[in-house]
């Protein structure tokens, strides 16, 4: 107990009827209706998901929520695999602040709690906008009982403002084409916070997944005019505690079949920069066991990794790739901190590991009963071979929360993701084939 504080005399109410009650006009969008007259591009068949070239397979788990399998590019001359599973790996928020009430605040809300049971059923032009299709899921109540999850997963198309595009001067002519990408996302309510997991796949070949973070922060009482450590003063008697929230991704790749091999490319200023002293290049480093990928991302050198097939050559004669271009932020806690210990894979953004069944949640099987050591730290501790093998690649990001009063009551999304993109996969811009768009 830190003493008594009084009640705060401010609602933190949201609905509507509560912020009109005090004479404030709600205030009324213009409609906006998205039709597709031929009907959705993606078909489904069971759990079969295909949508222009892409295909994949989509299942909800009951620690992961969604999981995507064999997501496969479909080219001319036959289907190309890239990843064999894709999924949440767990997820931390550690609260960074010494208060009686919050210091202990650790969960770890795949993990511990288990995401597929929190999954939204979704609701249209809400939660998912267009034409819509939305997949249920079956899981396991405490007793044991199976019951259905209805719309927890949402399929759909968005328009993503123009792909490519070019103006030739000499022809007086210009080429564009419209960005579309599919959508497969879901919606978990885990007490206070949404946590909205969006895949997209683009035209282009590329893949993004976007976390979108909104719900109510954990606040503390404070006496007007005072504040709290390690905390941002929301209203005037609210704190709101420093925190982060902390994923890690397991990407289980399957790169034209495998087998894979995973490097780091820097890009650094050359050591002899040339007369004009501007030259710049890459230095790429390969990846061969698991402790020499234990890595953290460098914004100043614009690093990414890339996941190669060096069995398998472009035209250009270079082993064909995705790059993985990372998102930032690792635990902040102190490594000898009782959560740094148990969710060791926070510590560093990337980790590489060959492939294990076994290994499917990066803090372990459970992250609550054990004091630390387990997961991807101790796995890690082989240091196993991953050049040219099956490779999972875990990418560890997040965002480190000092709230603004701006997320009181609820809070606007914040946004956080990683893209995976191709690096010589294909000969060519793989979206050339693409038809200008209709008027």
């Amino acid at each position: 107990d830190e003493g008594a504080v009084p009640v705060p005399k401010e609602h933190g109410r949201y609905d509507p009827a509560t912020i009109s009650s005090d004479g404030t006009k709600m205030r009324e969008q213009a409609r906006l209706h998205i039709v597709q007259p031929d009907g959705p591009g993606f078909k489904i068949q069971g759990n079969l998901l295909t949508w222009e070239r892409w295909e994949m397979r989509v299942s909800t788990f009951p620690f992961e929520g969604l999981v995507l399998h064999q997501v496969t590019w479909n080219a001319d001359d036959g289907p190309r695999p890239i990843l064999y599973r894709a999924g949440l790996g767990d997820m931390v928020v550690p609260y960074g602040s010494v208060a009686c009430n919050h210091w202990w605040k650790n969960a770890f809300d795949s993990g511990e709690v288990g995401l597929a049971k929190l999954q939204n059923s979704l609701q249209r032009g809400c939660d998912c906008l267009g034409e819509i299709l939305y997949l249920d899921a079956v899981q396991v109540s405490e007793d044991g009982q199976a019951t259905i999850q209805p719309n927890v997963v949402c399929i759909h198309e968005e328009d993503h403002g123009i792909l490519w595009k070019h103006y030739d001067m000499l022809s007086d002519t210009t080429e564009v084409r419209r960005s579309r990408r599919l959508v497969v996302s879901s919606i978990a309510t885990v007490a206070n916070y949404e946590y909205a997991f969006y895949w997209y796949f683009y035209l282009d070949g590329t893949i993004e997944h976007e976390i979108k973070m909104t719900g109510i922060l954990q606040t503390q009482g404070t006496l007007p005019g005072e504040t709290a450590p390690q905390s941002v003063k929301i209203s005037r008697e609210l704190a709101a505690p420093h925190h982060q929230h902390i994923f890690c991704f397991r990407l289980d790749f399957d790169l034209d079949g495998g087998p894979n091999t995973v490097s780091e490319v820097d890009v650094r200023p050359t050591p002899d920069a040339g007369p004009e002293l501007n030259a710049f290049d890459t230095v790429k480093t390969t990846f061969k066991s698991e402790l020499a990928a234990i890595r953290d991302v460098n914004p100043q050198a614009s690093r990414s990794w890339l996941i190669e097939n060096t069995a398998r050559k472009n035209i250009a004669g270079s082993s064909v790739a995705y790059k993985l271009k990372p998102a930032p932020v690792t635990m902040l806690a102190h490594p000898n901190s009782a959560i740094s210990k148990r969710a060791g894979f926070a510590r560093h953004n990337l980790w590489v590991t060959p492939y294990d069944a076994n290994q499917l949640h990066a803090a372990g099987d459970y992250p609550y009963q054990h004091p630390g050591g387990d997961g991807l730290s101790k796995w890690t501790e082989k240091d196993r071979g991953i050049e040219n093998t099956d490779v999972v690649v875990w990418h560890t990001f997040g965002i480190s929360h000092i709230s603004r009063p701006e997320d009181w009551p609820v809070m606007p999304v914040e946004m956080v993701g990683f893209t995976l993109k191709p690096n010589g996969f294909f000969d060519r811009n793989p979206a050339l084939d693409l038809a200008p768009a209709r008027p």
